[in-house]
């Protein structure tokens, strides 16, 4: 905007709310968008870095399984019974 576009707009705030108030909206106004501005600036930061909060503990390692022997048979965990309604066939078979 060139200034002749914004002088309109001057006066017209001028006429409006007075001499004495216009310093304390230019005021509010400005730290309204300050205030914005920092708020988009946390958002687009956060996002593209993620915040670096206190360290978190480490997870538990499991313990190491012992090593098995290729030669020896694996060993398998025991079957669990099958019920006789479980191995019916469909159709009565």
């Amino acid at each position: 905007m060139r200034w002749f576009e914004i002088l309109p707009l001057v006066l017209l705030a001028l006429i409006v709310f007075g001499p004495k108030r216009l310093p304390e909206i230019g005021s509010s106004i400005g730290k309204t968008i300050r205030e914005f501005q920092k708020s988009i600036r946390e958002v687009t930061n956060g996002i593209q870095e993620p915040e670096i909060g206190p360290a978190k503990p480490a997870a538990a390692t499991p313990p190491a399984l012992p090593p098995t022997d290729a030669s020896a048979p694996a060993e398998s965990a025991p079957a669990e019974p099958v019920s006789a309604a479980s191995s019916a066939r469909p159709g009565g078979q």
